[in-house]
């Protein structure tokens, strides 16, 4: 199988020559391109805004395009509020979807104005503390589904998932609600991650419209807004692609005889696949199976330790035709630090350049520092074919920042 990448050998050596390896490369022209995609794809639906899932890629130049192509924003955390506000981001264009949130993460969303999606019931009381008699534009609950809808390998059963109201519990958070300055409400679910079939969600749009009315007739308010979350996939494995129109037909026809506005909170499918994690190989090693030892590791991208995900990998210049098979592994102290095992690849030496492809959406983001190990650089290669630095490398007196000597 082979994938195309948006830069070749010269381009890869330049990029690395500058700004070190390993590192993180974003395709400008494919973020855009997906970004107008999912828009036409729903132009149908009242309302319609897809707010991108910071946390898959919280870089503000990325963010700051995505904006620029009329996306909102779903931020999870203080921090992500934070940087969409420091990038401009108005109050309309934020929902805040948290769990186990502390008050004070609350009250920096009902400042900026943005849509407060509440995870369970007992945050009801501490949201309307926090917002106490300020007016808020929007506030939404959370729902999960339970045993009505299964779920995936990837997030499990929406039944053991620690997000969402039961459904027997919306009426009363919208009721203890409707007693504050919310000028309208919304319901929200997600209860899957990376799903590739469409029916899914337009089954996952019933339950949601089942659980509108059931808000409406028991707590006596009106549902202006339906949420459906993330989950939308990438084909990581050689999988057909996610059929978007074929979504949008199944959404359109579960959805038609509402009149409620349609908000998702995709972020995986928008820039995941034009994200590549560039890395040179520093060792080819004979033990009792064959390694090829590369100077990033499972601190710069861990969803293949973490999930056993897998991501496609070019070695520049060279055929996509595996002769061998290898383990690709960094230098964690931690067996696990393998970014493919027994992968078909060519003949491989040491200085080659690895490409990991479809890791534009939580890869960075999932970064850590275990050893010590510090995360790379992120470059963005833009449209007009030259390079702009978003994050520069971190040092060693980045890591020693926070120490006490």
């Amino acid at each position: 199988m082979s994938k195309p990448i948006p830069f070749d050998l010269s381009k890869a050596t330049e990029l690395l020559d500058e700004y070190g390896s390993p590192l993180y490369v974003y395709d400008e022209k494919g973020i855009r391109e997906n970004a107008r995609e999912l828009k036409t794809a729903f132009e149908w639906a009242k309302g319609y805004k897809n707010y991108f899932a910071v946390k898959a890629t919280p870089t503000p130049i990325i963010l700051s395009i995505l904006h620029e192509e009329g996306m909102g924003f779903d931020c999870s955390s203080k921090a992500e509020l934070e940087m969409v506000k420091r990038i401009g981001v108005p109050g309309e264009d934020i929902i805040f979807t948290s769990n186990n949130t502390a008050k004070e993460d609350f009250e920096l969303a009902i400042e900026l104005g943005a849509t407060v999606n509440i995870d369970d019931l007992t945050q009801v009381d501490v949201f309307m503390e926090a917002l106490g008699d300020k007016t808020l534009r929007r506030a939404c609950v959370r729902f999960n589904p339970g045993n009505e809808l299964g779920g995936n390998e990837l997030i499990g059963l929406p039944a053991d998932a620690k997000y969402g109201m039961r459904k027997d519990q919306l009426p009363e958070a919208y009721k203890k609600m409707s007693a504050a300055n919310i000028e309208s409400f919304g319901i929200h679910t997600m209860v899957v991650s990376n799903m590739l079939e469409s029916e899914y969600f337009a089954k996952t749009a019933q339950l949601l419209l089942d659980a509108k009315e059931l808000v409406e007739e028991g707590a006596g308010i009106k549902i202006a807004s339906l949420n459906l979350g993330g989950g939308v996939g990438i084909p990581y494995d050689g999988e057909d692609p996610f059929n978007l129109k074929e979504l949008s037909d199944q959404l359109q026809k579960v959805l038609k005889s509402t009149d409620t506005d349609l908000h998702t909170e995709y972020g995986r499918w928008v820039t995941g696949p034009h994200g590549y994690l560039l890395t040179k190989v520093r060792y080819v090693m004979e033990k009792h199976k064959s390694y090829i030892g590369v100077d990033a590791s499972m601190h710069n991208l861990m969803r293949p330790g973490m999930y056993g995900a897998y991501h496609h990998i070019t070695v520049l210049g060279k055929s996509d035709n595996g002769s061998k098979n290898y383990d690709v592994v960094g230098s964690l102290c931690e067996n696990n630090d393998k970014f493919a095992i027994d992968r078909a690849l060519p003949d491989v030496e040491p200085g080659d350049i690895m490409v990991m492809h479809d890791v534009g959406a939580h890869g960075h983001a999932m970064g850590f520092n275990y050893n010590g190990l510090l995360r790379s650089a992120e470059v963005l290669l833009k449209a007009d074919g030259t390079s702009e630095l978003m994050r520069r490398a971190e040092t060693l007196d980045d890591y020693f920042a926070t120490l006490v000597w």
